[in-house]
């Protein structure tokens, strides 16, 4: 585990930060589709990813979901820590996306180690600027390109972070990430089908040409 977190950090951290790290942190395995946070509830601490995928997302007034952005190995999520900094509830949820390893850092050590160390503050203001980015991304998605279009991005993203060309992945719970309906997802999968880009199956698809 130490040495996960040399190699995810290694090159962003001072040896002695990592070394506080490892002696504060928290270290957790957790499996595909486990809850990390939820909506509403208060954050105590913030997650450093080692290996595996999460996703964020974020929920309307009626209780439908829309993807934010997935945290790889390396990130961390921006939102995270303001939630942490300011001691409010979460306005995101997040769930693994693929077993994961991360190591949680406590709250009273962000602060300090932002005045503490350089790389610490770099790393936080890269955080925020690459989760604002992917925001802004999702936000011209969803202003800017018609179901289609959003849906063979997110069936690429999806390979990409999963790491295969099979997306085990109902088609309601697709609706849910994409804030669409079954019905229109079925729709569009079957067209993608007829175009040769997919295959569905009982229980997953298959990537054919994306």
């Amino acid at each position: 585990m130490i040495q996960e977190l040399k190699n995810s950090y290694g090159s962003l951290f001072e040896e002695e930060l990592i070394n506080e790290i490892i002696q504060v942190g928290t270290y957790k395995d957790v499996p595909a589709g486990f809850k990390l946070m939820d909506i509403g509830s208060y954050v105590k601490g913030m997650p450093l990813l080692l290996s595996g995928a999460i996703k964020v997302l974020r929920e309307d007034k009626d209780g439908d979901e829309l993807l934010l952005y997935y945290l790889e190995k390396g990130d961390t999520c921006s939102m995270t820590m303001t939630c942490c900094m300011g001691q409010t509830k979460s306005e995101i949820r997040a769930i693994a996306e693929t077993d994961a390893t991360l190591i949680m850092i406590p709250i009273q050590k962000m602060e300090i180690w932002t005045s503490k160390y350089k790389s610490w503050r770099n790393f936080v203001f890269e955080s925020y600027h690459n989760r604002l980015n992917e925001m802004l991304h999702t936000l011209d998605s969803i202003a800017f390109n018609n179901m289609d279009q959003r849906l063979l991005d997110y069936l690429k993203e999806k390979a990409r972070i999963t790491k295969s060309k099979v997306i085990e992945s109902t088609h309601q719970e697709i609706a849910y990430d994409l804030h669409s309906s079954r019905v229109v997802i079925s729709r569009l999968l079957k067209k993608l089908e007829n175009l040769g880009n997919i295959k569905l199956h009982r229980n997953y698809i298959e990537i054919i040409n994306l």
